[in-house]
């Protein structure tokens, strides 16, 4: 029996374009015009994946989304333009229970057939989550104030890392990546680079918000920036974040470009191999987020032969038991933990001894 979607946007030619996409890939599709029609349809029909415009009249997407997931949980993925205002609603939403986003046929300037694909992938995985795992992000997670934490923010002088730890992520990882950060003292002793699958435009938000709520210093990468204690740094998107270390010891942030034609940038693997190849390992923590496909294994594998230690989350917690699965599977995650035991592993490698 074909899996049923909801195609939500007020644009006849994105819901023509979606909905011919998605047909094609011999899905039951329906459609709505605006918000209130979807929360109407929802009602009626249990739909397996949703697609969601933002900016709609009589009800928008983040609106929609907070109804229906109050009301009747299911996996939603937003269909956003590559904007910062819509970034930022993005955002809204997966912490409101969407579950990913895609670029938004007709607004894209990425290769259409790259975009199809993307977006089938993430339809598909997001077909495939139970609605059990679906979750509304508490806000009492965000457990620093955002003034308390700017006041009391540490100048820290870039020195050399004693270690580091390396986080990798997809679908399900940004509301992870800030429980990470939000929990990390003022004194966290190393710095913390994150690879999150994100659109280009999307990455520079994202660290900004993760700012806004954390004790140390949350940016997007830049080529040069010297990874220093008190600062964690957000690989860019339509980049990989690479390592380079300096005679001193200090190691920076190298901003690549896809030369080897990853499917995406920036890439976990990109990150873990530079890593393996220009730092000590063993001063390595290396984590392995929720997310579709296998980014991220291969590069963990190469760590832990190189002595790093690495954690994958467990199916138990990741919304999509894809690139976690891989990283143990494989041989390069020494431990599977469900998520909250990873924020307490991160924590314990930072005790300094």
């Amino acid at each position: 029996m074909s899996k049923k979607v909801l195609v939500v946007d007020d644009s006849a030619l994105i819901r023509k374009q979606l909905g011919e996409l998605l047909d094609k890939a011999g899905y039951d599709v329906g459609f709505a015009k605006n918000g209130q029609d979807a929360l109407d349809f929802v009602n009626e029909v249990d739909f397996d994946v949703i697609t969601m415009d933002i900016n709609m009249p009589v009800m928008d997407g983040l609106t929609a989304v907070r109804e229906i997931m109050s009301k009747k949980p299911t996996p939603i993925v937003m269909v956003s333009s590559l904007t910062q205002d819509e970034a930022d609603i993005t955002f809204e939403a997966l912490d409101a229970g969407a579950v990913d986003y895609v670029p938004k046929p007709g607004t894209i300037t990425l290769n259409i057939e790259e975009t199809k694909k993307e977006i089938l992938e993430k339809v598909e995985t997001a077909s495939n989550i139970k609605k059990s795992r679906l979750t509304i992000r508490k806000l009492a997670t965000k457990k620093k104030k955002n003034i308390e934490a700017k006041l009391n923010k540490k100048k820290i002088i870039p020195k050399k890392a004693e270690k580091i730890v390396l986080v990798g992520a997809s679908t399900g990882g940004p509301g992870l990546i800030e429980e990470i950060v939000v929990s990390l003292p003022q004194d966290y002793p190393y710095p913390v680079c994150v690879v999150q699958h994100m659109p280009a435009s999307f990455t520079a938000g994202f660290a900004e918000r993760l700012n806004k709520n954390s004790y140390l210093n949350v940016v997007e990468a830049k080529g040069g920036d010297i990874i220093s204690p008190g600062k964690v740094i957000i690989a860019k998107g339509g980049w990989h974040l690479h390592f380079s270390k300096k005679a001193s010891g200090i190691l920076s942030v190298k901003l690549v470009p896809n030369s080897m034609g990853r499917f995406f940038v920036p890439s976990v693997d990109e990150m873990f191999f530079s890593a393996a190849k220009v730092c000590n390992a063993k001063n390595i923590m290396a984590v392995e987020l929720t997310g579709i496909g296998d980014d991220g294994a291969d590069g963990m594998v190469e760590l832990r032969k190189k002595g790093a230690y690495t954690v994958a989350e467990s199916e138990e917690t990741a919304t999509v038991y894809g690139m976690p699965k891989e990283a143990y599977v494989r041989g390069g995650a020494m431990k599977k933990l469900p998520f909250p035991e990873i924020v307490k592993e991160i924590l314990k490698f930072g005790e300094v001894r």
